[in-house]
């Protein structure tokens, strides 16, 4: 009974109605498609880590600063310098992409392109 008897003062009735706006208004209204990358599908060097390579790092490793990573260059430089080499995970290449002074990779399917590149032998394939 001195439930109801609380619920008649305004002061009570207001909070719980701005409570309830704040609840409501705090849900997500936009949905994102989380991209997935599947391990067993093939990585191809020059339709997806090249374009990745020309969008992430070829301002600093457009061919002064080692490895070479300019399109022309990129897979020997990569293959030849000891960038990518098994386990994946402890490639030279890997793990300065997961690194925080490498922070242009912020996108975890970046890094997973990568890592399976790597694993799955790192093909110069198309």
């Amino acid at each position: 009974m001195e439930f109801l008897n609380n619920l008649k003062k305004p002061g009570i009735v207001v909070f719980t109605i701005l409570a309830g706006i704040i609840i409501l208004a705090s849900c997500e209204k936009y949905s994102f498609r989380v991209e997935t990358v599947d391990p067993v599908d093939s990585v191809h060097f020059k339709t997806v880590i090249q374009p990745l390579l020309d969008n992430k790092c070829t301002n600093c490793h457009g061919g002064s600063r080692e490895p070479d990573l300019r399109s022309a260059y990129s897979y020997e430089s990569l293959t030849t310098g000891g960038y990518v080499t098994l386990p994946a995970d402890k490639s030279k290449l890997y793990t300065k992409v997961i690194s925080s002074g490498h922070a242009s990779f912020t996108l975890p399917e970046e890094k997973l392109r990568i890592l399976y590149w790597i694993s799955q032998g790192a093909k110069n394939n198309k």
